[in-house]
């Protein structure tokens, strides 16, 4: 059952000392509550002999209250090291998970979901926390405290406590019962609520979408549906807790039965005093909690367990992408070389790219032109090593992608993708996401080869305006522009364009690539577009089809291929451009 928490060994060990400390000081707490029915039992024998001074009670007054004394000091310390220790290793576990997921590839966020990582960086987190800490102290507490009880109870009357302690094998047997059956009833809980989050994140996040095609209702009924199961999954450990305490109280009170017969005739027979019943009476409600204790501690280290099965889960899982040792470190410089390439994805039947070769030289253009789903977006995220093509596939300026570390090869690409994403901060710092230290000039200019001047004159705080979640508050354009600034901010050696203009009119769209293509000389420029217009610009274009070239040359070239894939779409944007032409140019009533 233990066997996951040896991860977490090595944290264990670090805070070894308030683990030592703590325990130290719950034996003190625990030997100071033992000795209570000690002084119960010396005043209630001097009451019963009826001849005491109230001095003679005085003393064992006093002793309880330093007692109590030594048990609130001692409480107090335990959960400062031992509860303060699960705190700090709750906190290191959950910046190692953070880091964890930060370095996994494209491909784990694909067969994970957002709703689920988050349940397990939280409840699940939370559920560790508390079977290091109060699980732990259950468990010492438990162990010391029943072992003091019993060895105080023989101490007072073997016979009469060997009697008492009839039931408390059976008790034993329904705890490990219990946890047996509560360990798998959590993970259901966990399971239930990871999906009840996955969907609350999905529902929001996708807002806008609900409202626009007045969904809202499906999504009630998908989250109510999921609720009620986590209620359901609720219910059922609430039922075995219900009926397993009861049923410990039940126990203790036989117990109680068999020390008021066997004890009564030992007092009778004056084997036992007075206040050695009293005291055998209090240890046996004191020994009630280490019992109600042991199924609280399988409870909370079965929680632990399941819990921190599902972060191991994570944290064993490694990047699809590996990078070798003795990487560089500098950031490429220069051309593109594709040599070969082929990339498929885990279950797919035909490959997302097969046999590319093309060559873009330094401070050179290339346009990418194809169908939705021939390869272009994946081609795009095989140059950074978003995802992994293998060695001798991909080279910058000679050098193949995988002999640089991921940071090295990433800060050479200014890589704007077909759906934006904008944090929820000032238009300002989205710019500056990963260049902060830009000089205002420089940002300026930013601003200008972007074409955001007007938008940003129009924002109600300019520059400094929170642009909200995902950018909700701006245009899809306004947000494809802002992330063309932020690429152009890295300076980078290679831009590259995944559709990133799609929401920008032509005009404006034409204003910009003029901008991009004098901005820097000597940067190498990869455009993937839909629009003939936009791609004339490119040096070269790459047309794909089922993820292979089917055309490859210049704008001018590409057109002379009547049947090509290229020149079809030109004549067809040409036609529509045609068209919408002659529609403004109508008058009024012809067009209707």
């Amino acid at each position: 059952m233990l066997k996951e928490f040896r991860s977490i060994l090595p944290y264990l060990k670090k805070y070894k000392f308030n683990y030592i400390v703590g325990i130290i000081c719950l034996l003190v707490v625990d030997a100071a509550q033992v000795m209570i029915p000690r002084f119960t039992k010396i005043a209630i024998d001097l009451i019963a002999s009826g001849h005491f001074a109230l001095v003679q009670i005085l003393k064992p007054a006093l002793g309880m209250i330093g007692v109590a004394a030594v048990i609130s000091v001692g409480r107090y310390f335990w959960r400062y090291y031992i509860i303060g220790a699960s705190r700090n290793i709750e906190t290191e576990l959950r910046d190692k998970l953070f880091g964890h997921m930060l370095e996994m590839s494209a491909g784990f966020y694909q067969d994970n979901k957002t709703g689920d990582l988050m349940a397990r960086a939280t409840n699940d987190m939370n559920a560790v926390r508390q079977s290091i800490g109060f699980g732990f102290v259950q468990f010492f507490d438990g162990v010391f405290m029943s072992a003091m009880i019993i060895a105080a109870m023989i101490a007072d009357n073997a016979s009469v406590a060997l009697y008492t302690i009839i039931p408390l094998p059976l008790v034993t047997i329904l705890i490990l019962q219990f946890g047996k059956l509560v360990g798998g009833q959590f993970k259901r809980v966990q399971e239930v609520f990871s999906k009840l989050s996955d969907i609350a994140q999905e529902t929001f996040a996708g807002m806008r979408v609900v409202k626009a095609f007045v969904k809202e209702h499906h999504f009630s009924e998908r989250f109510s549906i999921e609720n009620d199961r986590y209620e359901d999954a609720i219910m059922d450990l609430v039922k075995t807790f219900g009926f397993f305490f009861p049923l410990i109280s039940f126990l203790s009170g036989i117990s109680t039965v068999i020390l008021i017969l066997v004890g009564g005739k030992a007092v009778l027979r004056n084997k036992m005093s007075p206040g050695d019943i009293i005291a055998m009476i209090s240890y046996l409600e004191m020994l009630v909690w280490p019992l109600m204790g042991a199924g609280f501690t399988v409870n909370t280290i079965q929680r632990g367990q399941a819990s921190l099965k599902r972060i191991n889960e994570i944290l064993t899982t490694k990047s699809e992408i590996e990078v070798a040792p003795g990487t560089r470190e500098d950031r490429p410089e220069g051309g593109i070389s594709v040599r070969g390439l082929d990339y498929g994805f885990a279950g797919a039947t035909r490959k997302a790219l097969e046999g590319l070769s093309f060559e873009v030289p330094e401070g050179r253009t290339l346009g990418i032109l194809g169908r939705v789903g021939s390869g272009k977006s994946t081609l795009l995220k095989v140059l950074p090593r978003l995802l992994d093509p293998g060695k001798g596939k991909v080279f910058i300026g000679g050098v193949d992608a995988g002999d640089y570390t991921l940071a090295a090869l990433r800060k050479a690409f200014g890589f704007v993708p077909q759906e934006s994403f904008l944090f929820s901060d000032t238009v300002r710092n989205n710019i500056l996401f990963g260049a902060p230290e830009v000089a205002p000039e420089r940002f300026a200019e930013l601003v200008r080869i972007a074409s955001l001047e007007k938008d940003i004159a129009l924002l109600p705080n300019g520059l400094d305006t929170v642009v909200g979640e995902k950018g909700l508050t701006l245009s899809g354009g306004q947000k494809q522009r802002i992330a063309i600034a932020r690429a152009l901010a890295l300076d980078p050696p290679v831009l590259v364009l995944d559709d990133a203009l799609s929401a920008v009119d032509a005009e404006t769209e034409e204003k910009i690539l003029q901008n991009l293509l004098v901005e820097r000389k000597g940067r190498t420029n990869v455009i993937v577009s839909h629009r003939v217009s936009t791609l004339r610009h490119a040096d070269a274009v790459l047309v794909l089809q089922d993820g292979r070239m089917s055309q490859y040359g210049g704008h001018r070239e590409l057109l002379a291929e009547k049947e090509g894939f290229y020149a079809e779409i030109a004549r067809l944007q040409e036609l529509e451009a045609e068209v919408g032409a002659d529609s403004r140019q109508a008058p009024a009533g012809e067009r209707m």
